[in-house]
């Protein structure tokens, strides 16, 4: 299988439900996609503005100054002591590094590609785009010996559960036992809400808690898209075992996988200001304040959903209809069919709406 077997853009199957959401009265309220819809930090624009004489190549392995940076992040932020510039790489935003990173690992056919199963749905992309076969499984014992590649995601998109650190410590276990490669998807790390979520940091898989300090097959996957309004900017990165990094690199450097260099220079405004982290995550607690309420007044149970960008719902319906009926009342949602086959009844709602539109959608689901 190779990138014209893949099968249609899934969100294009939403695009009836949007027209019939935007010919509400009050127009739509779109929380299908998350894409953030907040200004872009001061800080970070102004360092993006200061650095676009950008005459140079870029270096596909970041500017010290930013690998540096994202160490500097790692422990401040993640409790992750001991890396340095060595263990970390950035990335042309974090989808690219998902789709690509079964390629670039040399995994195949008759290998297997282990991923949640609420999921994301680049990571069986990637596994169809090098031939090898995807598979859904969240208790590590059941992972098969071809596995090559594991994903792992904490807070869950879409489903928003925390993997705690004793569940991380026996993925990363298993997975050495099966000699694969793991790879923690945590762009959603700075957005904790329910205990004890909102008052200690998220794990990541590279904790020395999980680690022993060893990260030897270990990958951990950041976006600054949502905690820092830089989706645009397509800013993330990677940090773990430094023998794959190095290995990464050179396919990155052949591939022509290179930041912008102004945008490498916004990073590292970004990653050394947490003030605006806090900001934004607040805007998100107020939003999921109002509508959380509003979807369960409405006859929907919310389940996990403790961290992230989304509340992930159901009605005990098909999630197709509980579209419609949202649609009805101007509001889009994203159906839990595109995240795997395990949730058809369950619906992604993103925070990443203005609040005078979350305040209209709960308005309306309070009058459903």
């Amino acid at each position: 299988m190779g990138v014209a077997d893949l099968a249609d853009y899934p969100w294009d199957a939403v695009a009836p439900y949007a027209e019939r959401a935007r010919a509400h009265p009050d127009g739509i309220v779109d929380l299908s996609i998350g894409s953030p819809v907040d200004p872009t930090p001061a800080v970070v624009a102004d360092a993006l503005r200061a650095a676009t004489d950008a005459h140079a190549y870029p270096q596909t392995v970041g500017t010290p100054a930013l690998r540096e940076a994202i160490v500097d992040w790692y422990a401040r932020r993640r409790g992750v002591s001991g890396l340095s510039p060595d263990h970390v790489l950035p990335t042309i935003g974090s989808k690219e590094l998902v789709a690509l990173l079964p390629l670039l690992l040399d995994v195949g056919p008759g290998d297997v590609v282990v991923h949640p199963q609420a999921a994301y749905p680049t990571y069986e992309v990637g596994a169809h785009l090098v031939g090898a076969t995807p598979v859904a499984a969240d208790d590590p014992a059941s992972w098969p010996k071809a596995t090559r590649l594991v994903w792992l995601n904490s807070p869950g998109n879409p489903d928003g559960r925390v993997l705690d650190a004793a569940f991380l410590r026996s993925a990363v276990g298993r997975a050495r036992e099966l000699g694969a490669v793991l790879a923690s998807d945590e762009c959603y790390a700075e957005l904790g809400w329910d205990a004890p979520w909102d008052g200690r940091p998220i794990p990541s898989a590279l904790d020395p808690e999980v680690t022993g300090g060893d990260t030897r097959g270990i990958l951990s996957v950041y976006s600054l898209s949502k905690q820092s309004n830089l989706a645009g900017y397509r800013a993330a990165f990677l940090a773990g075992d430094p023998q794959i990094l190095a290995r990464l690199l050179t396919a990155r450097k052949h591939l022509g996988l290179m930041l912008p260099a102004p945008v490498q220079a916004a990073m590292i405004a970004a990653l050394g200001d947490d003030g605006h982290v806090a900001d934004q995550k607040e805007r998100y607690r107020a939003r999921r304040a109002v509508l959380r309420p509003a979807l369960e007044a409405a006859g929907f149970r919310i389940d996990q959903s403790e961290a992230g960008l989304y509340l992930w719902a159901t009605e005990g319906q098909d999630a197709w209809d509980s579209l419609g009926r949202l649609a009805e009342a101007g509001i889009l949602a994203g159906p839990g069919h595109f995240y795997g086959r395990h949730f058809p009844q369950h619906i992604r709602l993103s925070l990443t709406a203005t609040d005078e539109r979350v305040g209209a959608a709960a308005q309306r689901l309070r009058s459903l």
